[in-house]
């Protein structure tokens, strides 16, 4: 399913996917990424609150000081983060719920509204109270759980081990048990069944019995685990860097999978390969002999000639899957955007065509991040549905057609009844309606049910839960406006938030201005509603949530911009969306700040480092020396760097020359800095570093850093004070009248 970061984001988080991916973030507190992200009541929900404006006639008032019902403490109290969504073989609906409440706790849910103990958004939990379930694999995760006829299996955090939830009830049975290796030796993700249910095929990464590898030596591999609880596996696919997507044809006997080398990620260079299964490991003894594991001994569908190259001709392949025919579909952006391809068995799949041929990227807003990922599905009658954004109206579509080489594709979107955005399609397999995570730019995201292609169906789709407890009235929510504008490399896109409080208005010429620059930096941002935007929008801030170049979703040649540029191309554009805003009388030129978590955060730091556009700025686990993160991070994004801006440490000057930490002296503005005591994607000594050289440097700044959080914000009080605290800096900054509920605190070298 789609991970939603809805109202309860990196994330990035960490959404999980099981379709289309939806990168719909609550906010950079809550979206990691380094990644390097009105509400309203599902219908069944009758109770939910209203949160109005309470002025009748509005008032005047400066941009900035508007107080707002759209507080810190009601986002996270109201909402839950929805992905994982998912239907058993009985056609029930689950999906996984991320709860800041209980400290960021992922549990999966069943649907059933009614039963006891259900709650307000009629669902019942499938796995334990004590279970988080998340797993670490490449550290963002994703794919953490499968629905199974047996329960739910799942990966628990604490100790990354495999459980299994018996669908009748009662306690969680261990399948990867203490006595076969010690807690964090493994790590699993994006599992799949083998037709006899036996088995369980997914990717497994080994961090070395004392669970502290370093990221050169830990090891990804595809392997199969018994479900007898012995914790038996047999090794599927080893010998490359990565691993991704492990999928099983129909009848078992073919697996596909995507792998990769270093320096590059999934977005440069992948390729899809397929193997021949034999037997599989069980507690009554060994599986198939594991030399025919070799990945270089296994056929080559599509992608790169080479995994680990890093050029203009390299290609991305992603999200394979095997139709009913057999069939293996995957998405590739040979033709220059994420386009969907068909192999057909004969052959050895070895003629693959594009049956979606079009200048649009499918597969989701970010494909490659996080495990489980799927823009497509396949329809129980053989057909296969698919989704895009349409860039012109920023809606979803989804697009219809048969399992064939050369289809006539049937369309639907808004007009016959779909939300305003949608991914993670997953078919009923009770009555053939479509399930889907789904929104607006004006309302919560939630979960959906669609009958718009039965026989006789139609009408709109049925939101049956809803992400948000509580519901915004629209005086107080700003839609969206995309906006184009020119930069260095070309034209830049980004979504323009003006302020809105019906209660109030403003004689100022032009309202305060806050920048957003989303993590990855490879990566996108989403016009879904987004209440951390409207946290201030609602108080007379504008807002610009830029798709710096390097962005996905505008193809290959745009998200490319980035090779060899980060710390430019982004930068650039942040800084020229800002300037085009101004010159549009949208912002006030004294007033521009610019927050981003992440990679966000490094383009934050750079923007206020290397150009004088900005005049305040907070940085949300952002990246600060590039040289440290370069020698000091995880397996995944270990050689990231390489493609973003150059090999290390034979291009250490470049390095040295983009580090913020380097650029002290040309900083002129206040600095917040937020961080998490436990991140290992971007370490906590970063954000220490910077905090130092501000303080020398006698510029107003501040650094919080949050006990137990890692990369990104997941408990409840700490994104709530996340956004008080920048809301509370920035006011000071541009000395606005704080709103009540702004988080007050000391800001080093700031006069009182």
């Amino acid at each position: 399913g789609c991970e939603s970061l809805l109202c309860a984001p990196s994330p990035k988080p960490d959404p999980g996917h099981s379709s289309t991916h939806c990168m719909l973030t609550l906010a950079a507190v809550m979206a990691p990424s380094l990644r390097l992200g009105t509400p309203a009541r599902a219908a069944s929900n009758q109770g939910a609150a209203r949160m109005s404006s309470s002025a009748a006639a509005s008032t005047s008032a400066p941009y900035g000081s508007w107080p707002s019902a759209v507080t810190a403490k009601f986002i996270t109290t109201s909402g839950v983060r929805i992905g994982g969504l998912g239907c058993d073989d009985s056609g029930s609906v689950y999906w996984l719920e991320g709860r800041p409440q209980e400290g960021g706790r992922k549990v999966v849910v069943k649907y059933a509204p009614g039963a006891e103990g259900a709650s307000e958004r009629g669902a019942v939990d499938a796995t334990p109270k004590d279970a988080n379930v998340r797993t670490r694999v490449h550290e963002y995760g994703g794919g953490a759980h499968l629905l199974t006829p047996k329960g739910v299996v799942y990966s628990d955090f604490k100790s990354q081990r495999l459980f299994l939830a018996p669908a009748g009830g009662g306690d969680a049975v261990c399948l990867t048990p203490e006595s076969a290796w010690p807690d964090g030796q493994y790590r699993f993700a994006d599992a799949r069944l083998t037709p006899d249910g036996r088995h369980l095929v997914c990717v497994r990464e080994d961090h070395s019995p004392t669970a502290d590898a370093k990221p050169s030596a830990v090891l990804n591999e595809v392997v199969s685990v018994a479900l007898d609880g012995s914790g038996a596996m047999t090794v599927l696919a080893t010998g490359a860097d990565f691993y991704a997507a492990p999928r099983l044809s129909p009848d078992g006997r073919t697996l596909a999978y995507i792998t990769w080398e270093h320096p590059s990620m999934p977005w440069d260079a992948t390729t899809l390969r397929v193997r021949p299964l034999g037997p599989l490991a069980t507690a009554e003894g060994a599986g198939e002999d594991e030399t025919a594991a070799s990945t270089a001994g296994h056929a080559r569908v599509a992608g790169a000639d080479a995994e680990g190259c890093m050029s203009d001709g390299d290609i991305s392949v992603q999200q394979p899957a095997f139709s009913p025919s057999g069939a293996l579909y995957f998405i590739s952006d040979e033709s220059g955007f994420w386009n969907l391809y068909r192999a057909p068995p004969d052959g050895g799949y070895a003629s693959a065509v594009n049956v979606l041929p079009r200048p649009t990227d499918f597969g989701g807003g970010s494909p490659g991040w996080q495990f489980g990922q799927q823009g497509f599905a396949f329809l129980q009658d053989g057909r296969v549905v698919a989704t895009y954004v349409d860039r012109g109206s920023g809606q979803s579509r989804l697009v219809l057609l048969d399992d064939v080489a050369a289809p006539t594709p049937s369309e639907f979107g808004s007009e016959e009844g779909l939300p305003f955005f949608f991914g993670s399609l997953v078919e009923s397999s009770d009555d053939g309606a479509l399930y889907m995570l789904g929104g607006s730019p004006q309302r919560a995201s939630g979960v959906y049910r669609w009958s718009g292609l039965l026989p006789g169906g139609g009408g709109a789709a049925e939101m049956i839960a809803c992400s948000s407890s509580s519901e915004i009235d629209e005086s107080l929510v700003s839609v969206p406006r995309p906006v184009e504008f020119p930069a260095p490399m070309g034209t830049s896109y980004g979504y323009y938030y003006p302020p809105r409080n019906d209660a109030f208005t403003s004689d100022e010429a032009a309202p305060p201005l806050l920048v957003k620059a989303h993590g990855g930096p490879t990566a996108a941002t989403s016009t879904a509603f987004n209440p951390a935007i409207q946290f201030w929008t609602s108080r007379g801030f504008a807002v610009l949530d830029v798709d710096y170049g390097g962005s996905m979703g505008y193809g290959r040649d745009y998200r490319r911009r980035l090779r060899g540029n980060w710390g430019v191309c982004d930068i650039d554009d942040v800084c020229a969306g800002a300037q085009h805003l101004v010159a549009e009388g949208l912002a006030d030129p004294k007033r521009l700040a610019i927050d981003g978590g992440s990679a966000g955060g490094y383009t934050t730091l750079g923007a206020l480092a290397f150009k004088d556009i900005f005049t305040a700025g907070c940085s949300l686990y952002g990246v600060a020396d590039l040289g440290c993160l370069a020698g000091d991070t995880h397996k995944f994004e270990s050689r990231y760097l390489d493609g973003l801006v150059g090999k290390y440490p034979e291009d250490k000057q470049l390095y040295d020359e983009r580090a913020p930490i380097n650029a002290v002296d040309s900083l002129s503005c206040p600095v917040l800095l937020l961080q998490g005591d436990e991140d290992k994607i971007v370490p906590p000594n970063q954000a220490e570093l910077m905090h130092a050289a501000l303080l020398k440097k006698g510029l107003p700044c501040a650094l919080k850093m949050y006990q137990g959080e890692q990369h990104g914000f997941r408990k409840a009080e700490n994104i709530e004070d996340a956004l008080n605290s920048e809301l509370f800096f920035f006011s000071r900054v541009f000395g606005i009248e704080p709103t009540p509920d702004a988080a007050p605190f000391d800001i080093d070298n700031m006069p009182a």
